[in-house]
């Protein structure tokens, strides 16, 4: 196999089953990691969340809405938009539709699963573009994208200034990518922000973070309908191997993907930052973590 991982390295890929490197790259203040609170779809749970962030005394760094922009009025979006810009915090919004939210018949079967939140013909396609620059128009510059294509276009538009220089792009972990491979083809493609597929073992994320430049989001736990594992002890070394990366947390509290969180359990997601924060500080005190 040696004569194929030389063709790899060539190419920027590196990295060893069950070799773990220890990053050297940090975001651009210097550090190794953030928070990202996943799930928050409306207003209400955003004020809540900022709320219990505060009295924990703990930094969120990033919040992420699931649903889709479409399903915000203009209204709602300023307004989480505006706490965005109040509390020095990311808002990413998610593209709207989706197979999931379409015509597809496959996409509610066991086997086109698969494809649910990747876009389905010409005119979703168009739909999704609307549904950005509807969010971008009204301030967000953080969009979630589900599609490989709609990346590509995204990234074109923001080269020729259809879209703000300053918009970001994050990838979600339902494109079902888990590779180094992939991962480095995401960030040609105008990704500014990957998320791998959840249960990626430690050296399997360590080759991802040698072969892009970009910050990796891994989920500190998940809800049960996508595993419903949880790695807060392993929080100190995904640090050590991913960064600069973001901890995904709170997605527990969750039943699923694009649950719509409650103002209490809102505060329970931040208790969850409170935990893993804990457990870095027990072992891993001298990880840098991002200011507000």
């Amino acid at each position: 196999m040696e004569k194929t991982r030389l063709f790899l390295e060539k190419m920027g890929i590196k990295g060893k089953d069950y070799e773990v490197v220890e990053s050297q790259k940090r975001f651009d203040d210097g550090s190794q990691y953030r928070f990202e609170v996943p799930g928050i779809q409306k207003p209400g749970a955003m004020r809540a969340l900022i709320e219990a962030a505060d009295e924990f005394e703990v930094d969120v760094h990033r919040v992420t809405q699931t649903k889709g922009i479409m399903l915000l009025t203009d209204s709602e979006i300023e307004e989480m938009h505006g706490m965005a810009q109040d509390t020095r915090m990311e808002l990413f919004l998610s593209v709207g539709p989706r197979a999931a939210y379409d015509t597809s018949a496959s996409a509610q079967t066991k086997e086109g699963a698969r494809i649910g939140y990747r876009l389905r013909g010409y005119d979703n396609l168009l739909f999704a573009i609307e549904d950005v620059k509807r969010a971008v128009n009204l301030g967000v510059r953080g969009i979630v994208v589900y599609d490989e294509g709609l990346l590509w276009v995204l990234d074109k538009m923001r080269q020729d200034g259809e879209l703000p220089a300053d918009v970001h792009f994050k990838i979600s972990a339902h494109t079902g990518h888990g590779n180094p491979a992939s991962a480095q083809l995401l960030e040609q493609l105008g990704a500014n922000s990957f998320n791998p597929v959840r249960d990626l073992q430690l050296h399997m994320i360590s080759a991802i973070r040698q072969s892009i430049d970009i910050s990796i989001d891994l989920h500190t736990e998940n809800p049960k309908s996508s595993g419903g594992f949880i790695r807060h002890y392993e929080a100190p070394q995904i640090i050590k191997v991913a960064a600069p990366v973001y901890l995904k947390t709170g997605g527990a509290v969750a039943g699923h993907h694009g649950w719509d969180t409650t103002e209490t359990q809102a505060r329970e997601r931040i208790r969850q930052v409170f935990l893993v924060q804990a457990m870095i500080d027990r072992y891993y005190p001298a990880a840098k973590i991002s200011k507000k």
